[in-house]
């Protein structure tokens, strides 16, 4: 699987995510201060799954009607980097099958598939 982790996601996702042997491009460590457009569009035209914490994708997905190949919400009240790595772990570990174009929003209670 690959992932594009935008850069409101942080290093340590990105650093972990390659540790569990997965492709990752991150935002922070290669293009700091993209636009959401071309995130979007890279991620689309390159097959990356995207993860972030800006909720602005959803209005590209939903009211832009953007295409995407994946993008996998957090939306966690604690931000800290362990508490990012433990909820994807969760997510991975349930539904690593059903990640790839689906919207997907993810808090530390909750997971679940928007509709596209």
């Amino acid at each position: 699987m690959r992932f594009l982790v935008d850069e409101n996601v942080g290093v340590v996702v990105a650093k972990w995510l390659r540790e569990q042997k997965y492709e990752v491009f991150s935002v922070y460590e290669s293009a700091r201060g993209i636009d959401d457009e071309d995130i979007i569009q890279k991620a689309f035209t390159e097959n990356w799954i995207l993860i972030t914490n800006d909720k602005d994708f959803g209005e590209k997905v939903y009211r832009e009607h953007r295409s995407h190949k994946g993008v996998i919400l957090l939306r966690l009240e604690n931000q800290k980097a362990t508490n990012k790595i433990e909820t994807l772990q969760r997510l991975l570990e349930m539904y690593a099958e059903q990640l790839s174009d689906n919207f997907i929003v993810v808090s530390e209670t909750q997971i679940r598939f928007a509709r596209s």
